[in-house]
């Protein structure tokens, strides 16, 4: 079902001629309840801090979206299209199944997806978390990463010849030369900080960096990565590392595409504040694991209905609110409140009252006609 999905919204929303943006991220729905199958303690990221850990029952998704530009919104959506439960190790021994990490059930959808669609160019768009060998090392050829990185990680130059060196025996040597690591440069003053106008969140930013092309061998190996440092003027944090596996991309292009990460946050909002994500009731594997994932193809697919309403149509399902009025573009509340008023349009129960095996029904349990088909009937 997922690719039926990500075939419709290739097929309506994306430019053949640009690359298509994935994003990968996790989720926690907590639940509670005996004999659930998956139910485990995960650390809840939304209420730790890094003094205190905070630990909930649930499950956790590893998602994987497509980023995409609707003509109803000014930002950037996230339509789900693939979805694997993580369990812990402890609960993979308990069940007897191998166990995976995150970062793997990721890169198992991310392969997925290339596969589907070989011939297009994908750009996917991760955090620190998941920025590592099991995501970038030996991806598919048509896959770009773009994340973020650790302050203290450890750069090399790209060397300009793989040769052995004279006099030392061995392969030829695959590094280059120690480079300061990001935070280093960052306190460098012998490296200017350069300027750079982007359109991050929704409003122009005037930003400060400073960039390499270097090597982050433990990660991606001999690839050279486009590292930019970024200086944040507010906050605890002093800077902001991300990079690209493409060394040939612009500051501005990694920055503006990385910021496009962030409509996932607001998928995972949207699934649970607005659509029952965290709601299920299922208890067995089967159900477990085929109702949130369909839960998820649902909200692409009303996404995608919704875009393909004309603007009247749109505007019938809006709610006057006098108090509000400096909202400009839909949300996903509004997209639901469109379904809606469609579905509770009379005519199901009209046709289920046609059907001859209504006339088997025994006379004590059937109801009156006029009950069944409503004031139409």
């Amino acid at each position: 079902m997922g690719k039926l999905v990500f075939a419709k919204i290739v097929e309506l929303l994306v430019d053949p001629d640009q690359p298509l943006e994935l994003i990968l991220d996790d989720t926690l729905s907590k639940h509670r309840g005996p004999k659930i199958f998956g139910l485990d303690a995960h650390l809840d990221a939304v209420r730790s801090t890094k003094t205190v850990r905070m630990f909930a029952f649930g499950h956790v998704w590893v998602v994987l979206a497509i980023s995409v530009e609707l003509p109803f919104s000014q930002r950037h959506w996230a339509l789900p299209i693939a979805f694997r439960l993580y369990q812990t190790v402890k609960g993979c021994e308990k069940r007897g199944v191998p166990y995976k990490k995150k970062t793997e059930l990721g890169r198992d959808m991310v392969d997925m997806v290339a596969r589907w669609a070989p011939d297009i160019r994908f750009r996917v768009l991760a955090d620190s978390a998941y920025a590592n060998a099991t995501l970038i090392k030996g991806r598919p050829s048509n896959v770009t990463f773009i994340g973020s990185m650790r302050t203290d990680s450890v750069l090399t130059a790209v060397p300009t010849k793989f040769v052995r060196e004279p006099g030392r025996p061995g392969r030829p040597r695959l590094r280059g030369e120690r480079l300061p690591k990001p935070f280093e440069l960052a306190e460098d003053d012998t490296h200017r900080w350069k300027k750079t106008r982007v359109f991050i969140y929704g409003k122009p930013t005037l930003v400060h960096f400073k960039e390499v092309v270097a090597q982050w061998y433990r990660v991606s190996g001999i690839e050279p990565l486009r590292v930019v440092i970024v200086r944040t003027d507010a906050g605890k944090i002093p800077y902001r590392v991300f990079f690209s596996t493409d060394p040939k991309m612009s500051t501005s292009r990694i920055l503006e595409a990385y910021s496009r990460r962030w409509a996932i946050e607001v998928c995972f909002r949207d699934l649970k504040q607005e659509f029952g994500f965290e709601d299920c009731q299922a208890r067995k594997q089967n159900a477990v694991e085929r109702t949130c994932p369909f839960l998820g193809y649902c909200y692409s697919l009303l996404v995608l209905w919704f875009a393909s309403l004309t603007e009247s149509e749109r505007r019938a399902a809006e709610v006057e609110r006098p108090w509000y009025r400096t909202k400009q573009n839909y949300s996903f509340a509004d997209v639901l409140r469109a379904a809606r008023l469609v579905l509770s349009q009379p005519g199901v129960s009209d046709l289920l009252c046609d059907l001859a095996d209504l006339g088997e029904i025994p006379k004590r349990g059937r109801r009156s006609s006029s009950r069944l088909r409503g004031p139409s009937g």
